[in-house]
């Protein structure tokens, strides 16, 4: 008996598919997974970097009130464009809890950056203190949950950090 070429291989074109769909599959979900990460971090940073302007603007702030109008102002404008509030955040999930805002000035002493102390002689503007040389601003605690079915995985912490000059008094 004869067997024709290629009758004998049929089956091996199903089985190769069958197991490599998945694995596809998967790859092209986890590709999805990462560009939405990647929006997701780029949106905070342009968040970050919009409150940090806004507020590195800004007269006559006082960094060591975190209810101060400037600071409360400019982290509304970061997340709904208005310095009220009015509008819809607009990343799901981020809060005003989660931004942090900081001022820094170089030390002539230690030769570095460091964080202004809240005295006269940091930029504590309550008691005469001086202006600050950068803003930092960064985000604290906000999770992005992966959606792979099938794969648990925890969520991963994003936390971008912008620091600009500041140019108010």
């Amino acid at each position: 008996m004869t067997v024709k070429r290629g009758t004998v291989k049929r089956g091996n074109t199903l089985v190769e598919a069958a197991l490599l769909i998945p694995l596809i599959v998967l790859l092209l979900v986890g590709m999805v997974q990462i560009a939405r990460i990647t929006y997701i971090y780029y949106t905070l940073r342009k968040t970050v970097y919009s409150i940090a302007r806004y507020v590195g603007t800004q007269q006559g702030v006082n960094f060591c009130d975190a209810g101060d109008p400037a600071i409360t102002g400019g982290i509304n404008f970061g997340l709904t464009g208005t310095t009220d509030g009015s509008q819809e955040i607009f990343v799901n999930g981020l809060t005003p809890a989660m931004i942090v805002v900081t001022a820094e000035r170089y030390n002539t002493i230690s030769q570095s950056m460091s964080v202004c102390s809240c005295s006269i002689d940091g930029c504590d503007a309550a008691q005469g203190g001086g202006s600050p040389d950068f803003i930092v601003v960064s985000v604290r605690g906000y999770r992005v949950p992966l959606r792979i079915p099938g794969i648990s995985i925890d969520p991963i912490t994003l936390g971008p950090q912008v620091k600009v000059p500041y140019a108010g008094t």
